[in-house]
């Protein structure tokens, strides 16, 4: 959930001044897109893998905080419950065999953070949400020792001026609940991917990453299980976007999917987040309003499921990546850097087609599907290119699997390469499974015990083979 700030309480003066300086370099930043002031490169790609930490009893254990100082490592980090941690992928260039150097990266890095692991008597586990969590895991008690926490904390709270969250999820069950926190955030781990692009893309990169929003939770599914209750085949949507609610109006909702595409520049969406968000967090930041601070950390404060950041080279130049947030974690490392090889390929195609895409589906249609695939998952039906509805298994494997191999072509990645990612994505639309469908045959075939559940999928999780040959 960001980086670190220095105090927890803030005064009216911290207000008026972060609003200050966010009106500034809001005004700077669009004179940087007006005079081509952004560094030039080539696409590259990283991830953030956010983790749980579990024991021999498939519980929740919050021994993240030891965890990080036996790693110290700067890639591996804090997340917002003692019982999750963040692992970051160094971005590396769109071509060749960028995917499996990825891979094979994450892969050490695992490796790595479970041998320390192991002598805590636990183990990381990637699942967009751990089966065996319960509410009385979720307290502030768990909540990891950093002032950002407890900021966002206290301010989400003062916004809903003292009243709790109500969570309400209607799936194959119901579950309903209230909560006095924002710890049901932590519930929710996700795989995102950053994808680096250039001012004049940057929109139509974004609003392709809207349109196959769908289609991305459909096939990577794997968040069926909340507090025991069978619910959306990805959960972790509702879950998240309820977790931090601020009971205003939909337009300020932290966590959203949109209301609209870009238009003409990306730039619109930090026009948007000055206007439209209240500021969480106006912590006192150093006067460096060459590197946008204040923005950069307001921007971090609204989760939209696709999200433009703003960073830095080491040069000092600004460039944009689009973070694509809607992938759950797991189940294995082969099938998260699957799903990216398809999400890569398929926003490339898409972004350059002499007719924008965007044109062709109204964007309330991709909302409808986003919502609707994370619901149903694979059984989803929704409204494609064509204006015609169909099934997403049909989409994915007439279109967007070929679709996203042009892209991937396009980008320069190996072919074997594309061939041998994209294959995984196929053998998951042919055999229909995701994550989600097998938790769910799981208990089907045996009985609703998520200890069990979560014990079957870590073991196969560890072997690492893709989850549609999962048995």
């Amino acid at each position: 959930m960001g980086q670190e700030i220095s105090q927890a309480a803030f005064t009216e003066e911290d207000f008026e001044r972060f609003a200050s300086r966010l009106n500034a370099e809001t005004d700077q930043l669009e004179e940087w897109f007006a005079s081509a002031r952004f560094a030039t490169a080539e696409p590259t790609v990283g991830f953030e893998l956010e983790t749980w930490l579990v024991d021999p009893q498939m519980q929740p254990a919050p021994k993240a905080e030891t965890l990080l100082a036996g790693l110290d490592d700067p890639l591996v980090v804090a997340e917002l419950a003692r019982f999750n941690v963040e692992i970051n992928g160094a971005p590396v260039p769109l071509r060749g065999a960028s995917l499996t150097r990825l891979a094979e990266a994450l892969t050490r890095t695992l490796e790595r953070c479970n041998r320390v692991a192991a002598g805590l008597g636990t183990r990381l586990m990637m699942i967009g949400i751990l089966p065996t969590v319960l509410p009385e895991h979720l307290t502030l008690e768990a909540m990891t020792p950093r002032l950002r926490y407890q900021a966002l904390n206290q301010r989400i709270f003062s916004l809903r001026r003292g009243l709790p969250l109500g969570l309400v999820i209607d799936g194959h069950e119901r579950l309903e609940l209230t909560r006095h926190d924002v710890m049901l955030e932590a519930a929710a781990t996700s795989f995102q991917i950053h994808l680096r692009v250039t001012p004049e893309t940057a929109a139509r990169v974004y609003n392709a990453s809207k349109i196959i929003s769908g289609l991305m939770v459909a096939i990577s599914a794997n968040s069926p299980y909340l507090f025991g209750r069978d619910l959306w085949s990805e959960t972790r949507i509702p879950l998240f976007e309820q977790a931090v609610s601020i009971g205003g109006p939909i337009l300020q909702e932290r966590v959203n999917f949109g209301f609209r595409y870009a238009e003409c520049s990306i730039m619109e969406t930090f026009r948007a987040n000055l206007d439209r968000y209240p500021i969480l967090l106006p912590a006192r930041l150093e006067d460096a309003t060459h590197s946008l601070p204040h923005l950069r950390l307001h921007n971090g404060t609204i989760w939209r499921w696709n999200r433009p950041l703003l960073g830095f080279d080491p040069d000092g130049r600004a460039h944009l990546r689009i973070e694509h947030r809607v992938l759950p974690a797991g189940p294995t490392v082969v099938d998260m850097v699957a799903n990216a090889a398809l999400y890569l390929g398929a926003v490339s195609d898409l972004a350059q087609q002499d007719e924008p895409p965007e044109r062709r589906i109204p964007f309330a249609q991709s909302r409808v599907a986003f919502y609707r695939c994370a619901r149903d998952g694979l059984d989803a039906e929704i409204q494609w290119l064509d204006g015609h509805q169909q099934p997403v298994v049909q989409i994915l494997r007439e279109d967007l699997v070929p679709r996203a191999a042009r892209g991937l072509r396009r980008l320069g990645v190996d072919p074997a390469e594309a061939q041998y990612w994209l294959g995984i994505i196929a053998g998951r639309v042919r055999n229909e499974r995701t994550g989600s469908s097998w938790q769910r045959q799981w208990v089907a075939q045996h009985r609703r015990d998520l200890s069990d559940l979560t014990a079957a999928y870590l073991e196969r999780q560890r072997r690492g083979t893709p989850v549609h040959e999962w048995v």
